[in-house]
């Protein structure tokens, strides 16, 4: 499909890419009720989901994944929720392993191509919850994993019915080396700063995959990616794990209808992250580069960002 053209335009503080980064990672708030469901993956670990409800009942469900580091109580992810909760669907919002406030039972944890676990969550609707409509959408690292998810497999099941990919650091390697970048330090030793913090607890139990030296010697993302998140999960290096977790290589598989929203003033995205060709080559495939908005940062009217708002507008256009 041609890539659309944007009809975001921002209030003229959140012009700026950084203000409107921080201002809706720390600034934002979107109180919601949610209920937390625990399930059990097949490898013995478990999930826990944060759910919230329409007030009449339907079939239709959005699952909702979050960026690094971030839970199923972050503003991006109760904002999403509660618009789609106002607009008769249910809401699932996903906590990847280890990110719900306890830490999961295994070594290994979540990362960007990890696509198992969101696979068993749209089992689970499917199955145990009798869902016959859902909807993904995710934001950065999350977003990276939906991609993935569509358009590595043969078959996505036919209770998928579009997807939402926002901010999506769709070249892992790319947008690795901007995180590096010294316009992106604050966000980097931030990240870095939660991630040790989470290793020293896994290292508790896991002395034996994790010598103190090795902990030691993380002092930049790349370093921990290396030391934690290939070993962990079975890659060669961390190159490797760029190489094979990017969503961009699966973009032209997707055949289930796929819109994706990267702000031109991201900082953490680099020009491969911004797939010009792959959308113009798949029909399912929908882009919109808005030229501002910076990292998950759409900020809207009335606390609803454009990216929620045009979620729900895309999702309603696909029937």
């Amino acid at each position: 499909m041609p890539v659309i053209e944007s009809t975001y335009k921002p209030a003229f503080p959140f012009k700026n890419g950084f203000v409107s980064t921080v201002y809706s990672g720390l600034v934002r708030r979107v109180p919601l009720k949610q209920e937390r469901e625990r399930i059990t993956l097949s490898d013995g670990d478990f999930l826990d989901l944060d759910w919230s409800f329409s007030e009449e009942k339907t079939s239709k469900l959005i699952i909702l994944l979050h960026g690094l580091e971030g839970n199923g109580q972050r503003p991006y992810m109760t904002g999403a929720a509660k618009l789609f909760n106002k607009n008769n669907v249910d809401a699932v919002c996903m906590n990847f392993r280890g990110c719900s406030g306890e830490d999961n039972l295994k070594f290994s944890s979540y990362h960007s191509g990890a696509t198992s676990d969101l696979d068993a969550v749209i089992q689970h609707a499917v199955q145990s919850k009798n869902y016959t409509e859902i909807y993904l959408k995710g934001i950065s690292l999350g977003a990276n994993i939906i991609l993935k998810y569509l358009g590595e497999r043969d078959a996505v099941p036919t209770q998928v019915k579009a997807s939402v990919a926002v901010s999506v650091p769709c070249y892992l390697a790319g947008s690795a080396k901007e995180l590096h970048a010294f316009k992106n330090k604050l966000y980097h030793d931030r990240f870095l700063k939660h991630l040790v913090e989470k290793l020293k607890l896994k290292r508790e139990r896991f002395s034996d995959l994790l010598p103190e030296e090795d902990l030691k010697s993380i002092k930049t993302l790349s370093d921990f990616d290396s030391v934690y998140t290939a070993k962990a999960h079975g890659f060669k290096s961390a190159q490797h794990y760029y190489e094979t977790s990017s969503s961009l290589q699966f973009l032209p598989h997707i055949i289930t209808p796929t819109l994706i929203i990267n702000a031109l003033n991201d900082s953490f995205m680099s020009p491969e992250c911004y797939p010009v060709k792959e959308a113009k080559n798949n029909a399912n495939l929908y882009l919109e580069m808005p030229k501002f908005g910076g990292h998950a940062g759409f900020v809207g009217r009335k606390n609803v960002y454009y990216n929620e708002q045009r979620a729900l507008e895309f999702i309603k256009s696909i029937h």
